[in-house]
């Protein structure tokens, strides 16, 4: 634990945190500063944690670390049977909970970061498979699913070229090559074309390799359009299938249950939410009010110094031994009342905390029967989708499963005690062992001495002596023992009795009248249960009518909605057309050349009128170009020619003027040097 806390504290102490920890201070932080320590380690994991969790209620808090920690893959050092009382550690802020989540975060925050990035990306939407049978919302979340799968292939090239090591130079290296190769491609594309030109009815059989391109493209298009709509097809047969499945289940569901035991359902919950609304969460709120009123008390007051900090602890101790003096008081005065108030106010106390405890295993164990229902009709329809057989359900499958739990129960008890005997038989088997070499020890060296005093068998003698007086004498209290427990049974017995029945005489007489009331009271609540009974069957067979009406009548008018907004948006659309044509027909119709000029029509001609004229420009410059091409080809090649030639005279010159001695006279075309 204390390297742990050492490397903690050091981590802490380092980039991007500085807290300038050292062990005393972080060991002796408050539950709220370490949880903020921890939210400080999570926000530079994630940045969206980066927040100060006293602005934020403690359930907010933790449900935003449980769910981070969860995508984190976390896993708490007791399991999944710790799962309770680590939720609880981390809402309080529990430092043998929070200690080795930093000691875990810390050691590996590159990794968690990038873990939290992909997730933010990976993650997939959780959608109910009901809103799935849409079409629009399922093609889009087909389109999400691809973009998800698009974002794993690239962020796995984009690793894979981090790792590969490309270097700037061998990118551009490959940049060089691949202009040259399209320079090469161009040259021979243009040899090609020149003799294509020279074949007859060329640019017919260009259009027919154009149009047969294109008629590729088109089949490879209709054969990815038929590949989709087979699997749009697929994908319905399996949502007919999955909603057949559930309609059979609830069927199913609904011919098993009886009127008593959804009744007996119901009263349940609404005695477990009145319990949660009226006692349980009241209380809950009184304690945080209480919590934050003294959490405000203390942030108004102004910071206390070590003097004063001294003084409260010394009032804090005068306090506990004027506590502890009054509870010694209390003690000696030894009032029996006090001690049955004291008595009735702990088992009042114990019943609170245990009924407490029975309310949050009674909510976990609910979030886990929902869980373990959402598991089992999935496992079911997989097995009734791979033909499997039909499994038990209701009363039938409570009875296996209790009977099951009893026999494990009952075999792991036997197991442990099979386990603890057997211990136990061999430390006795041991014991016994020692006690008898101890004892053969023993007795050979009072034989062997009293061989030497001369009185052998002494021993043996006096231990007969010894017992025989023992028994004498058990058998004499154990006589006058059982004459005295005897003779006092009988009295406590009679006193007993005695007051058993003076207690029991008032509630024999309120029983009787009471038996008497209930005899009377039987006959109308049966009455009243059947007509009771009569009225919920008949108003459950109209509420159940009048959902199935209201259910149409929702589904009409969001129909005539639609179609209401539809006929709408057409009319706008349509007025509007009008409108524009109301007005060209005005401007057309005008006598204002200036107006005039501002139709659409006018714009229309003018425009085309401009385009043909650039289209007549543009055929006589290539008409040029095509008539002047094969002369300027020339030229441009006699040109290079020249420039060649030139080159070589030049290089030539350079050459001899080099390897020319000193003094020698070189003659050039009308010149003569010398060369010193």
């Amino acid at each position: 634990m204390s390297e742990q806390l050492k490397f903690i504290v050091e981590q802490l102490n380092r980039e991007p945190f500085k807290k300038n920890f050292n062990l005393i201070t972080f060991d002796s932080l408050e539950p709220m500063q370490l949880l903020q320590t921890l939210n400080d380690v999570l926000a530079e994991i994630d940045p969206k944690q980066t927040i100060d969790i006293r602005e934020e209620l403690p359930e907010q808090t933790a449900k935003r670390m449980f769910t981070l920690l969860g995508m984190l893959k976390y896993k708490p050092p007791g399991g999944m049977s710790e799962v309770s009382s680590f939720r609880q550690g981390l809402v309080t802020g529990s430092k043998p909970v929070v200690h080795p989540i930093l000691h875990w975060l810390l050691q590996r925050i590159p990794e968690l970061k990038k873990r939290a990035y992909l997730a933010r990306f990976l993650v997939k939407l959780e959608i109910p498979a009901e809103f799935l049978q849409d079409d629009i919302i399922a093609e889009t979340y087909h389109q999400y699913e691809e973009l998800v799968e698009g974002f794993k292939n690239i962020h796995k090239e984009c690793e894979q070229l981090k790792s590969s090591g490309f270097s700037t130079a061998e990118i551009r290296r490959d940049i060089v090559a691949m202009e040259e190769e399209k320079d090469q491609l161009i040259k021979r594309v243009e040899r090609l074309k020149k003799r294509v030109e020279a074949v007859s009815n060329h640019q017919r059989m260009l259009d027919l390799a154009r149009q047969l391109r294109v008629e590729k493209e088109r089949e490879e298009s209709l054969a990815h359009q038929k590949q989709e709509q087979k699997n749009q097809l697929f994908q319905a047969e399996q949502r007919l299938q999955r909603c057949q499945i559930q309609l059979k289940d609830l069927q199913q569901a609904a011919a098993d249950e009886k009127p008593e035991s959804l009744m007996k359902r119901l009263e349940e919950d609404i005695k477990f939410n009145s319990y949660m609304v009226s006692e349980k969460l009241p209380r809950e709120m009184e304690n945080m009010r209480k919590v934050v009123q003294y959490l405000q008390k203390v942030a108004s007051e102004p910071a206390m110094g070590q003097a004063e900090l001294r003084e409260l602890e010394d009032k804090i101790r005068e306090t506990n031994t004027e506590i502890n003096h009054l509870i010694e008081k209390r003690m000696m005065r030894d009032d029996p009342m006090d001690d049955k108030l004291s008595l009735f106010r702990q088992q009042a106390a114990i019943i609170v905390r245990k009924k407490e405890s029975k309310v949050e295993e009674l909510q976990e164990a609910r979030e886990e029967l929902a869980a373990v229902e959402k598991e089992l009709n999935m496992k079911s329809s997989q097995a009734r989708e791979r033909g499997g057989a039909e499994l038990i359900r209701g009363d039938e499958f409570k009875r296996y499963v209790a009977k099951m739990r009893g026999k494990s129960s009952t075999y792991k008890k036997k197991r442990q005690e099979i386990a603890e005997l057997k211990v136990e038989y061999g430390v006795l088997q041991r014991t016994e062992e020692i006690l008898r070499e101890r004892h053969t020890a023993g007795q050979q060296q009072l034989q062997s001495l009293e061989a030497q005093r001369g009185i052998s068998g002494y021993s043996d003698t006096q231990e007969e002596l010894e017992r025989v007086s023992a028994i004498k004498s058990e058998l004499d209290e154990m006589k006058g023992r059982t004459l005295d427990d005897m003779s006092e049974m009988v009295k406590k017995l009679n006193s007993v009795i005695a007051e058993k029945k003076s207690a029991l005489s008032p509630l024999i007489k309120d029983l009787r009248a009471l038996r008497q009331e209930h005899a009377e009271l039987a006959p109308e609540y049966e009455q009243k249960k059947a007509q009771y009974d009569t009225c919920a069957a008949g108003l459950e067979s109209n509420r159940s009518k009048l959902e199935q009406e209201v259910r149409m009548l929702r589904e009409e008018t969001a129909q005539e909605e639609s179609r209401y907004y539809h006929i709408n948006c057409m009319r706008e659309i349509t007025e509007s057309q009008m409108q524009r044509a109301a007005d060209q027909s005005k401007i057309n119709q005008s006598m204002d050349l200036q107006v005039r000029r501002t139709a659409l029509r006018e714009k229309y001609i003018a425009n085309t009128a401009e385009q043909e004229s650039l289209g007549k420009v543009l055929r006589q410059q290539v008409k040029q170009v095509r008539e002047n091409q094969e002369p300027n080809m020339r030229q441009m090649k006699m040109w290079k020619d020249l420039e060649m030639l030139l080159e070589c005279k030049k290089q030539c010159y350079l050459k001899a003027q080099s390897q020319a001695p000193i003094g020698h006279v070189i003659q050039d075309v009308g010149k003569d040097m010398l060369v010193l």
